[in-house]
């Protein structure tokens, strides 16, 4: 219980704060899934030559 008080003082208590919270997470988001997706891409056509 004591590391969500942490949480909601820290991060979520002012309006500011929350909003840059949300568009931090939002693009650590978006690059993680972009790397991931990458990945299994990569892995998937592992071997496979391309037309160019």
């Amino acid at each position: 219980m004591a590391f969500v008080n942490f949480v909601y003082r820290s991060l979520f208590r002012r309006t500011s704060t929350f909003t840059l919270t949300i568009v931090v997470g939002a693009l650590v988001f978006e690059r993680a899934f972009d790397q991931g997706a990458d990945a299994v891409f990569d892995h998937l056509n592992q071997g496979v030559r391309t037309q160019e």
